[in-house]
């Protein structure tokens, strides 16, 4: 019956079923029960591991290694390849979406809570990268977003959420905050160039460039992208402020209007750190300067706002 029942591949429970006439066949019999016990055990590790937490972890796996690979190359002085590099990032991208897809999406409506809106702009972030990086040299960027991508999906798989609002799926507020997160998605990678070109800027005017900044585009060239995606994201926050009035039945209602006020300010920020651009010829640290100020009222605005009403307030 053992001989036979091993023919058939059943890995069975055969420290009862088998009868073993030789030491020979009972090692054999005493080798598949134990393979069976560990199947079984194998089996129940893995039932409880949903769709979500594996996408995430490959999503978080993809980014370390993108990571790894171009940081690695950048230490040595050395050109990551570009191909490897955005593949890596798409499949790391799309794992990031399957992920998100799990979180955001509730039989009743869009659950969007404080980690999963950071996850969900984070991936908006390295996808409008991996997209420009088929027309402008911007992957450098990438040695910081990646790291970010890993973080904020593996926060919006484990950590506790917050009370969470499920918002109305109407069309002019799903536009509404389509809009507002590619302007936040277009700001977040105004700041990061802006932070490169700060450290680009005080290693070439100190004369020690590293293997990082030997890879970067002219301080021109990084200086005219910053303001590229400064102009996008200026004109989708606009769009996204235009569409609130538009839908939103009170912007300044007592839960709206600490961020209705404070997007307001980082739009007129913005408006005349370009003008300043435009008519003064702004550069260099003042534009900077207030890159970096309008940025941190548009997170006031948005994740401080969602941070006390999620975790403090619990409304």
């Amino acid at each position: 019956m053992c001989s036979a029942s091993l023919r058939r591949g059943q890995v069975a429970d055969y420290s009862e079923d088998c009868v073993c006439r030789t030491p020979r066949t009972f090692v054999v019999c005493e080798f598949y029960a134990k393979l069976s016990a560990f199947r079984a055990c194998l089996t129940g590790f893995m039932l409880p591991l949903s769709p979500s937490l594996l996408t995430t972890l490959a999503a978080a796996c993809l980014y370390a290694a993108a990571t790894l690979y171009q940081g690695s190359r950048l230490a040595t002085g050395a050109k990551a390849n570009k191909r490897l590099l955005v593949t890596l990032g798409v499949l790391a991208v799309l794992a990031h979406s399957a992920s998100l897809f799990t979180h955001l999406l509730t039989p009743i409506g869009l659950g969007l809570d404080f980690f999963s809106a950071a996850s969900l702009i984070a991936a908006a972030v390295i996808a409008l990268t991996l997209l420009a990086c088929s027309r402008i040299p911007v992957e450098n960027l990438l040695i910081l977003l990646f790291p970010l991508g890993a973080a904020t999906v593996l926060l919006a798989q484990f950590a506790p959420a917050g009370t969470v609002q499920i918002i109305d799926e109407a069309p002019g507020i799903l536009a509404h905050i389509l809009l507002s997160i590619l302007a936040y998605g277009m700001f977040t990678i105004a700041v990061f160039q802006a932070l490169l070109l700060l450290v680009q800027d005080h290693q070439l005017k100190h004369k020690h460039p590293s293997g990082l900044i030997r890879n970067f585009p002219p301080l021109q060239t990084m200086e005219s992208l910053l303001f590229g995606f400064l102009w996008a994201g200026w004109t989708l926050l606009s769009l996204s402020l235009i569409s609130g009035w538009l839908f939103v039945d009170n912007l300044f209602a007592q839960h709206l209007v600490h961020k209705t006020l404070l997007a307001c300010l980082a739009w007129i920020v913005f408006s005349v750190l370009l003008w300043g651009r435009n008519r003064l010829g702004w550069r260099g640290h003042k534009a900077i300067r207030w890159t970096l100020a309008g940025f941190c009222l548009l997170m006031l605005a948005y994740f401080g706002s969602k941070l006390v009403r999620e975790y403090i307030l619990h409304i």
